[in-house]
């Protein structure tokens, strides 16, 4: 093990987290909807100075709590954001919260690892989270999950201490304000994943049930503590702005629970195959021991196994959950990450330590989903570099014109997809080297090539999906002149023209035969003729899929 790993292991892992998770954070425009609906409304925290209120178009938005847009705008104040005196970009001021919060996560891990295990599970733990693809993405994000994720785990965590200290009331209030900041930062969800947690726990801990009433006791203390972290804030606002922010806010959860929101549901199996794929490479070796639990003879002491059947329990009630929920997103099972990350962990100790060996199984999960991987990193930067011969195959006509954005390709952003591939083969097939040796090296390349790929490719993507409009924004920034956008929901016009406050919305713009400045109106090309034809506009261009009027 190298001397820093013994010397100084939280400064190892602070300063390998900063590497990975801070160098691109500025690489592309923050993506709508999600990154620009949170940076927008920071923004309007800022721009309002009213940090207590949500609002996206300076309307009140409570869709979400205010928790991790609160980080946001105070790095964008940090780092003098929207002023002559900005440090940096926005979307690295955006992003920068997840950073620290991906590195927070880093050392967290590690520390419950060595106290709980040993140092070589803490350090493997954390690499096996640091190794993940979509951990590794979303750290470089600016997306809520992360946050919730870290806040949930802890809260977690320290129940589960407090079990261990016969329900120590120091550790039940810790828990208790974790998940209280929890629901601060995505709502009552955090409450439901902390409280299924612990019920099948309790039910499948037979020997627990005689203690069924210090159990509800608990669990209900650290339910009112955490209830009151979210009603303060839900207090002060509804006496601000009436008792119907309250119904809208519990209204948008159950129609995400019920429904397939915004054209996002999925089949049952999703939140499964998107685990298997975006943890890549961890997920081939971490699901044996999260479907059986032979692998727990291993484990010396009665915590450890504890603590084991506590993150297994934690893992799936999040995949069960948000299987039977109607809204399927890529992040709603994100809270799944650390409890995989952790039987990661204790795979490749367990391979280390002469428990278990390396099986056929493995290599065939590496070779199939790496090499699927790897072309469909490969794929993206062919299609976007031969869009022109693709364009007569697809019907949609808004992608049509997406694709005709003039992005140069090199050519070279091909080979970091067979970078990976070849990878993937000379680890598996490598001889005279160790199974747990290989699958580190593997795991360090992945990491390397995820890196390289949001540096270079995810920056192409994003010129075709939406830098022309962005583009079109910024260029309008301070200047007394409207933008609204008619036929599909964005945020981006808000955000990156900088919309100041009092303007009037779309529909006002477009029905009223005169307007006091400038006024311009961005479609889809797939926008219906009424629209395109309206009386009181007057084309101005296509580009790239989107079209631009002006008000007459």
């Amino acid at each position: 093990m190298s001397p820093i790993l013994l010397r100084r292991p939280y400064l190892f892992w602070f300063f390998i987290g900063a590497l990975v998770y801070i160098p691109f954070l500025g690489a592309s425009h923050l993506f709508d909807w999600d990154e620009i609906n949170f940076a927008e409304s920071a923004r309007e925290m800022i721009k309002t100075g009213d940090y207590l209120s949500v609002q996206i178009n300076f309307k009140p938005f409570w869709e979400k709590p205010p928790l991790f847009i609160w980080l946001q705008a105070l790095s964008f104040q940090f780092f003098g954001t929207f002023t002559d005196q900005a440090w940096t970009s926005m979307e690295f001021a955006a992003r920068f919260p997840n950073a620290l919060i991906g590195i927070a996560t880093l050392l967290t891990l590690y520390r419950i690892g060595v106290k709980h295990f040993s140092p070589k599970m803490g350090h493997l733990w954390a690499f096996s989270y640091l190794a993940a693809i979509t951990p590794h993405v979303y750290a470089s994000s600016g997306i809520i999950d992360p946050l919730f994720n870290l806040l949930i785990f802890l809260g977690v965590y320290f129940l589960i201490q407090s079990f261990w200290k016969d329900f120590a009331t120091k550790e039940l209030v810790i828990s208790a304000c974790f998940i209280g900041l929890a629901l601060l930062t995505k709502g009552p969800v955090a409450l439901l994943i902390w409280g299924l947690t612990a019920v099948v726990y309790l039910v499948l801990n037979r020997k627990e049930w005689s203690r069924l009433f210090a159990w509800l006791k608990a669990l209900t203390w650290v339910s009112i503590i955490a209830i009151i972290f979210f009603i303060s804030w839900y207090g002060i606002i509804a006496l601000k702005f009436g008792t119907g922010i309250i119904a809208d806010f519990f209204a948008y959860q159950v129609r995400l629970l019920t429904t397939g929101d915004a054209g996002h549901g999925q089949p049952f199996y999703y939140h499964a195959i998107v685990l298997i794929l975006g943890c890549f490479p961890i997920s081939i070796w971490a699901i044996s021991p999260l479907i059986s639990r032979k692998s727990e003879i291993n484990l010396a002491t009665e915590h450890e196994r504890d603590l084991s059947l506590w993150f297994r329990i934690l893992f799936w009630v999040v995949l069960i959950l948000f299987s039977l929920v109607k809204t399927k997103i890529v992040h709603y099972s994100s809270m799944c990450w650390i409890p995989l990350s952790f039987f990661s962990a204790r795979v490749l100790c367990d391979w280390e330590s002469g428990f278990s060996s390396w099986k056929r199984i493995h290599s065939i999960g590496l070779l199939v989903i790496g090499l699927l991987f790897s072309l469909i990193l490969s794929l993206v930067p062919y299609i976007g570099s031969h869009a022109f011969e693709f364009i007569p195959y697809i019907e949609d006509k808004f992608v049509q014109g997406n694709l005709q954005a003039p992005v140069y390709w090199s050519g070279f952003e091909i080979g970091i997809g067979l970078a990976f591939a070849l990878a993937i083969l000379y680890w598996i097939t490598k001889k005279g080297a160790l199974i747990p040796k290989r699958i580190y090296g593997l795991m360090i390349t992945g990491i390397a090539i995820i890196m390289v790929y949001m540096a270079v490719v995810v920056p192409k993507i994003e010129g075709y999906t939406q830098a022309t409009v962005i583009d079109f924004y910024e260029s309008k920034v301070g200047q007394k002149v409207y933008i609204e956008t008619v036929g599909f929901k964005s945020f981006a016009h808000l955000l990156y023209f900088q919309k100041p406050e009092g303007s009037p919305d779309g529909e006002t713009l477009i029905k009223n035969d005169r307007v006091d400045r400038p006024t311009y109106f961005v479609m889809k090309n797939d926008v219906d003729d009424a629209m395109r034809y309206h009386p009181h506009l007057t084309f101005m261009k296509e580009e790239n899929g989107f079209l631009f009027f002006k008000h007459k």
